[in-house]
């Protein structure tokens, strides 16, 4: 299946520009997903925003952003508002800086997404871009709006193309939990030991390793009620009508029916 581009604009260093497009790194497609359903009727449960006094369902344009100030006191902010603090392209990947690459730890890294240039002028500019980064073994950091949110992003070469993350924002990633004794001491015996069973299960990495028990137990449990329920009723299929392919007058064709009527033999 063709990967749908999720996102198409410029990637930028300096006065070098590429058009490129950005397509999701991963995929959530083949999660199961199940409707609510109301037990008794079987029918899909619609999901409404209402007012939380009156209860009556709110339409999209009365919806309006409200910050809480104080107990049922919200500071009002337009969509209009919203948009004007941020980037003034959002169809521009402006790489601002360079770090050394494996310099910013695991934790910070969100989402990956492919990079590819979009059209033959910006592949020699897109790779001059990924080579040069490979040459000084560094990852760029620049900005751009994904996901409705202006994000810090990170581009790493990695082989003919560039994977773009998103990073977490700084209020987002934690301290440790708590802290580790540096300094305890390894009884040898021991390490020699665990060291033994790490090696003895060490293998080559393989995505099976990664699968999801639960969603194929779950799938198993979906095709043995189907085969429990009885097969539904196929919808009959009316006989497609003909075309002969002219244009008839509504007039013409009810003559043309008084006519043919008029030559049936009356009961």
């Amino acid at each position: 299946m063709a990967r749908q581009t999720y996102w198409k604009g410029y990637l930028k260093l300096s006065l070098v520009t590429a058009s490129v497009s950005l397509t999701p790194a991963t995929t959530d497609s083949n999660q199961l997903r199940f409707h609510v359903l109301n037990r008794k009727t079987r029918n899909r449960v619609e999901s409404r925003y209402v007012d939380s006094v009156t209860h009556k369902p709110i339409s999209d344009k009365d919806q309006v952003k409200g910050y809480p100030r104080g107990e049922d006191d919200y500071v009002i902010l337009e969509d209009d508002e919203i948009s004007e603090v941020g980037l003034e392209s959002t169809r521009t990947i402006d790489i601002s800086s360079f770090v050394p690459r494996g310099s910013i730890d695991w934790i910070w890294y969100d989402k990956p997404h492919f990079l590819a240039p979009e059209d033959k002028v910006g592949v020699e500019a897109f790779c001059v871009i990924r080579e040069a980064m490979k040459a000084n073994d560094v990852v760029g950091i620049a900005r751009l709006v994904l996901y409705r949110r202006e994000r810090a992003v990170l581009l790493e070469p990695q082989g003919k193309g560039i994977v773009l993350w998103t990073l977490h924002f700084g209020d987002e990633v934690r301290e440790p939990a708590g802290t580790v004794d540096l300094t305890a001491k390894t009884d040898q015996k021991v390490l020699a030991l665990m060291s033994k069973l790490v090696k003895d299960r060490t293998e080559e990495w393989k995505p099976s390793m990664v699968t999801d028990p639960v969603q194929k137990r779950i799938r198993a449990m979906i095709r043995a009620k189907q085969k429990s329920l009885p097969k539904p009723v196929a919808a009959s299929k009316r006989t497609p009508v003909k075309s002969t392919g002219n244009v008839v007058n509504i007039m013409d064709a009810l003559k043309k029916s008084i006519a043919k009527d008029g030559g049936r033999p009356k009961h």
